[in-house]
């Protein structure tokens, strides 16, 4: 009979906005504006990258590819979201939710490692100016970003391999508006401690320990930026860490708020609304941030614009 009850289950049912009634519709618009201006702003961030020689640093590789792995990540959720948030029966097939999940982990992990190597490369940058170029050259960025890359998604493999062993015949309704871990892994019908504590386990080691190597590599980079003489100096100094230093408190704050939790403490409002933060808004944060808050790339966007727009005509 578990077998049975086991096969009938093709498809999800993601009640993550039900209860909203007309209110869907708002968020439906308020998050299109959002996902539509987080695209324009992560392309931007990419284009001006590519074009501007000056942004052809170690810093800005780093930065295209996060930004390119943020839009990835958008893409996985975000239009699949907006999608329910029309429809009077949001579902998702267990292949689909899978796929979800699976890119969704992936690319989380990989931004998790690629922010603590952005954490590296300042280090290097404020730490060692002089062996700056040899620490951190073309071959090594590379390495970094496959081997950012390649953790996240085994990270995934073991993730998904975990959560979809777990027999589901208790119910079909996902407590979420995606595929996320601890709301998938709840509706099985079986014992799943040991898996929630492995899955635990990797969170520990995604989350908290790049935030550790993050931290302490700013321990180097402050005592390092206060021995400067010239306070124009610690100033710049410090700029150039002020973007990265605010994507780290939000992006592993709101992380680590969901998931290095036991799934016995999941809170399926709160932690829905740090969700939609995560997934929606963080995105959006970083070029934001890297643009606002960074002269470099300000003065190379003015310089894109005024390269590739149309000459005045008299």
């Amino acid at each position: 009979m578990k077998r049975q009850n086991q096969s009938m289950i093709t498809e999800f049912i993601l009640i993550g906005f039900s209860n909203l009634g007309d209110l869907q519709i708002l968020l439906f618009f308020v998050f299109l504006l959002v996902y539509l201006t987080t695209l324009m702003a992560n392309t931007t961030i990419m284009t001006v990258i590519c074009l501007d020689r000056t942004l052809h640093t170690p810093m800005y590789f780093f930065l295209f590819v996060l930004s390119c792995s943020e839009t990835c990540y958008t893409l996985v959720i975000v239009p699949n979201m907006l999608t329910n948030l029309l429809s009077t029966s949001p579902t998702i097939s267990d292949p689909a939710c899978a796929a979800q999940l699976y890119f969704f982990v992936g690319l989380a992990c990989t931004n998790c490692f690629l922010i603590a190597v952005m954490g590296y490369d300042r280090y290097a940058a404020i730490c060692n100016p002089l062996n700056y170029t040899l620490i951190v050259n073309r071959a090594t960025c590379t390495q970094l970003v496959l081997a950012s890359s390649f953790c996240g998604f085994l990270v995934s493999v073991v993730v998904n391999i975990l959560v979809f062993s777990v027999p589901f015949c208790a119910s079909n309704r996902i407590n979420n508006f995606f595929c996320d871990i601890s709301p998938v892994i709840k509706l099985g019908c079986t014992d799943t401690n040991m898996k929630e504590m492995v899955i635990f386990f990797l969170s520990i080691l995604v989350l908290l320990v790049p935030f550790v190597l993050i931290f302490t590599s700013y321990v180097f980079i402050v005592s390092t930026i206060l021995k400067i003489s010239s306070v124009e100096g610690q100033r710049k100094a410090f700029a150039t860490c002020a973007s990265h230093l605010t994507v780290v408190i939000v992006h592993y704050g709101c992380a680590s708020f969901i998931y290095l939790r036991p799934t016995s403490l999941y809170s399926s409002d709160k932690d829905r609304l740090v969700a939609v933060t995560y997934m929606v808004i963080t995105p959006l944060l970083n070029p934001l941030v890297y643009t606002l808050r960074n002269k470099e790339v300000k003065t190379a966007l003015r310089r894109v614009l005024s390269r590739y727009s149309p000459p005045k005509t008299v």
